[in-house]
């Protein structure tokens, strides 16, 4: 049987499973599913629309599926969160539902929200990411699996970032970031995250090296994005590589608010270098 204090509210309409635990003063409202083993913490609240598979922690005050921050919607149409297994939400975090009719803010597994948080609505955050206090990710993001955002870092509304990509603690991004990547200041990469590379059990030492090869194309030999493209379409790689040049691929092809072009490297002095990311600054200016 659910373990739901006294002072709680509860509505009828809710499902939970058997052995969830509803702190003091939490708020769940209709229309929600809630899988077993999770716990909703004091004051938390869980807004209309929200599924959460097992063993999710909701802490204190945090919000989970409150309207989208969109100034048009419409709070009458049906929208979601959906949300999987075993994560975590610290104090104060917020995620809101998305904005099309039955579409889903979409949270994977394993994920880990310090306090203040942020989701917007229509995000898609991948399992094993990390946001670190305060971290803003805009409505329509896409984070890959394992991202790792630094405190008070921000990613702008139709941005992707690709996996295991990891953000400097106040940096900010306009840009798609991609994969393996250290993201810093605003819309710029420093090189690739190696720490987050080398620790990743499942990279063996030539996907490793692979994944040096596609960056090294990208940012290092001073080509034109579509001609980095085709040299890597003339390689064979393994399947970690092949998802970084994919990530390239999805990002010079997005039209409409997604065409926003990759992150340069930051400019240390080799303008030639930089000849690529020079050409992505192009493209959106030609928008």
């Amino acid at each position: 049987m659910s373990r739901v204090h006294t002072t709680a509210i509860v509505d009828p309409g809710a499902q939970l499973a058997d052995d969830v635990e509803v702190g003091p003063y939490a708020i769940i409202e209709g229309d929600v599913r809630i899988g077993p083993g999770c716990r909703i913490g004091a004051h938390a609240v869980v807004c209309r629309y929200t599924v959460m598979g097992e063993g999710n922690r909701v802490d204190h005050h945090a919000v989970i599926g409150g309207l989208p921050q969109d100034l048009g919607f419409d709070p009458d149409v049906v929208t979601h969160v959906r949300i999987g297994q075993h994560n975590t939400f610290r104090e104060h975090v917020t995620i809101s539902r998305a904005t099309v009719a039955d579409g889903a803010t979409i949270v994977g597994s394993n994920t880990y929200w310090m306090a203040g948080s942020h989701a917007g609505h229509d995000a898609v955050i991948g399992d094993g990411v990390i946001l670190t206090n305060n971290v803003m990710i805009g409505g329509h993001a896409h984070i890959g699996k394992r991202a790792v955002f630094g405190g008070g870092s921000a990613v702008h509304q139709f941005c992707r970032v690709g996996e295991r990509a990891m953000f400097q603690g106040n940096s900010a991004t306009g840009m798609h970031v991609p994969p393996y990547t250290i993201h810093v200041k605003v819309s710029r990469i420093a090189g690739l995250n190696y720490v987050g590379i080398r620790r990743a059990e499942h990279l063996t030492g030539q996907d490793r090296k692979e994944i040096k090869q596609v960056f090294a194309l990208l940012y290092r030999r001073g080509l034109m994005p579509a001609d980095a493209l085709a040299k890597m379409d003339d390689m064979d790689w393994g399947e970690p590589a092949r998802r970084f040049v994919e990530f390239i691929r999805q990002t010079r092809s997005d039209e409409g608010h997604y065409h926003r072009g990759l992150c340069p490297l930051v400019d240390r002095g080799r303008p030639q270098a930089n000849a690529a990311s020079r050409a992505e600054s192009a493209d959106r200016a030609d928008e």
